[in-house]
């Protein structure tokens, strides 16, 4: 059996047609380090994100009046995590179902077989993240990358390398979407829009349920509406399945001129879109209703530019590093097993936040500072609890379960 040229951006490789199983997971060995990185210290900018949303009870979680230091911890959520974290993911989940299926290529599988493969684990990624969201968090996006995994599968997995294209047409696409939105927003500003009006902000009702029961209800009503909202980022994942083919994060020196640009511009984007938003967050830019909700368009339009930025951030980091560093190989380990640290923080909002639980983003003045902590100290316990899986060589139970019921037993 042949590749066909150019499938995988590669040079045509033949296999023995003798060899017809499908592979089991991915060996320790054959990890690239960048995505690994990636994963493990965005896993902090997710939890900074979402503990936002958990005390405040909203999308996008913020202090509509803040004083002091929460000024300036708005602008910062604001211009560098809200929106800002899950396009990371989606372009890292995009890379990876292109790594799966060259992987399973490699070893023998028929097309066949590693579509079977592929359509089961993004089967059973939907299964996980309506448990999820029933019992921990509606802000579940497993669901979401699960029905993105199979329509990538189904529709993009095979195409050639001119029909990736459309993928960077349509980035072309939404950086002039941006720069209008932005065009528009500035005008507000400069034009003498004023007024106190804070940053539109929806209510979620299981994050400020009385009850586990309640909280319960209120997320499974939550979930389906929440994963509609974010399946367009299928586009930002295509991006991610546009670079693996052509292994950017596995030979970052190679694609060291486009990782630079990549992360310089992706991130300018990012920031400079989100400013504004930020300033008014802040309490230090005041905007009628009307640029209020157009700063937040385009907060969530250019935060999609933050994905490949980051990406490529850690790309250029990899160049240089290596596992055994200390920082390196636990956060690392913990991008090894992101799935079991992403549900770990859902747990921990569950005890630690919850309104029927300890409820402690009340309890110590600023529930912005206080939220924050917790944050950076769940994210930092999940850092060390992979290292010391990593030591013994133990994968994360998330991943455990993941992999078995997609491979089956392990032989």
């Amino acid at each position: 059996m042949k590749l066909k040229s150019g499938q995988w951006g590669e040079t045509n490789m033949s296999m023995d047609t003798a060899v017809r199983t499908s592979r089991g997971p991915v060996l320790r060995t054959e990890r690239a380090l960048a995505p690994d990185l990636a994963r493990g210290a965005m896993l902090l900018i997710i939890a900074l994100a979402n503990v936002a949303g958990v005390v405040f009870a909203g999308e996008p979680g913020l202090d509509a009046t803040p004083h002091g230091v929460d000024r300036g911890l708005n602008l910062l959520l604001f211009d560098l995590v809200h929106a800002r974290g899950y396009p990371v993911f989606a372009v890292m989940f995009g890379y990876g179902l292109v790594q799966l299926a060259r992987r399973q290529d490699a070893s023998g599988a028929t097309p066949k077989q590693v579509r079977s493969v592929l359509l089961r684990r993004n089967l059973w990624l939907v299964v996980f993240g309506f448990a999820h969201a029933a019992l921990l968090y509606y802000g579940d996006f497993l669901g979401a990358y699960g029905i993105v995994g199979i329509a990538m599968t189904l529709l993009l997995l095979r195409r050639s390398d001119r029909f990736h294209r459309i993928a960077l047409v349509l980035w072309a696409l939404a950086t002039v979407e941006v720069l209008v939105i932005g065009a528009i927003v500035v005008s507000a500003i400069l034009g003498g829009s004023s007024g106190s009006t804070p940053l539109p902000s929806t209510h979620v009702d299981s994050l400020a349920a009385p009850g586990y029961a309640t909280a319960m209800l209120d997320r499974l009503s939550e979930w389906p509406m929440h994963t509609l909202t974010v399946l367009p980022f299928i586009m930002i994942a295509w991006l991610g399945m546009w670079a693996a083919r052509r292994r950017i994060l596995e030979e970052p020196a190679r694609h060291r001129t486009l990782l630079t640009w990549t992360a310089v511009l992706g991130l300018g984007v990012a920031i400079a879109g989100g400013l504004p938003a930020a300033l008014i967050s802040a309490g230090w830019l005041h905007v009628d209703e009307s640029a209020a909700g157009l700063a937040l368009l385009l907060h969530g339009a250019s935060g999609m530019f933050a994905g490949p930025g980051y990406v490529a951030v850690f790309g250029l980091i990899a160049m240089r590093a290596t596992r055994s560093g200390r920082v390196v190989g636990a956060l690392s380990a913990l991008g090894q097993r992101s799935l079991s640290g992403y549900l770990f923080q859902s747990v921990a909002w569950l005890v630690l936040l919850a309104p029927f639980t300890l409820a402690l983003g009340d309890r110590f003045g600023s529930p912005t500072v206080t939220g924050l902590i917790i944050a950076v100290a769940v994210w930092l316990a999940t850092v060390l609890m992979a290292r010391q899986l990593d030591i013994r060589k133990r994968p994360g139970p998330a991943e455990v379960v993941l992999r078995r019921l997609t491979y089956g037993p392990r032989r």
